[in-house]
């Protein structure tokens, strides 16, 4: 069994408590390519997140770079907002600091790398990260696997079993287990996470119990 050298982090709501209406910004987005002919407006929005709609839209090949600027003003728009004065989960200070040192420790996140950064500088946690991948860095966000090949391709001497990744959502376990990488979720909807096909190692209620798997 390989012993865990790295560890992955999602931000949104495992680093950091969220306040970014996730629903709103979906409305939003789905809302400005549907009136722009890119989606059927009867598209199934249940298992969609803003950035499964955007990879739809990608698809179409019809997204000019001016509409795709439009676009992702939308999310940065909800992400400014929402990670304004965004607090700590509880303990994850305490975590990091037992795990700074031993192991690489990377956030991968579909925030825009500028907001990323700023909020882990704000709760003075930036400093604990080896590398911080944002959306701008990927060809295509979670939950497709673009940013945990990013890691993977960077840290070369490592394999993806030399990982764990940890998420709330199950975009991140999905992109965590196309990229071969071991997930675990953090206060997560299990129930969801299986209907889309993810199946987490663990499920942790406190950040700090992170500690048990590495």
């Amino acid at each position: 069994m390989n012993k865990i050298t790295g560890i992955i982090f999602d931000m949104d709501n495992t680093l950091l408590c969220s306040k970014i209406d996730f629903i709103g910004m979906k409305k939003e987005t789905f809302h400005f390519l549907v009136t722009r002919g890119l989606l059927p407006v009867e598209l199934n929005l249940t298992n969609h997140t803003t950035s499964t709609l955007i990879e739809e839209a990608v698809r179409t090949n019809q997204l000019t770079e001016e509409l795709l600027e439009e676009l992702w003003a939308i999310p940065k728009k909800y992400e400014v907002s929402g990670m304004q004065n965004a607090k700590l989960e509880s303990g994850v200070i305490e975590l990091l600091e037992q795990l700074k040192g031993k192991y690489r420790l990377v956030v991968v996140t579909n925030n825009a790398l500028e907001a990323a950064e700023a909020a882990l500088k704000d709760n003075n946690i930036y400093d604990y990260f080896d590398c911080i991948v944002g959306r701008e860095m990927v060809g295509a966000l979670k939950p497709l696997p673009d940013g945990f090949q990013y890691i993977l391709n960077r840290y070369n001497s490592t394999s993806s079993k030399d990982w764990i990744s940890v998420g709330d959502s199950w975009i991140d376990g999905k992109a965590s287990a196309e990229a071969g990488i071991q997930f675990i979720s953090y206060h997560g909807d299990i129930l969801k996470m299986n209907s889309m096909g993810v199946f987490p190692s663990a499920d942790l209620m406190d950040i700090r119990e992170l500690l048990q798997y590495v």
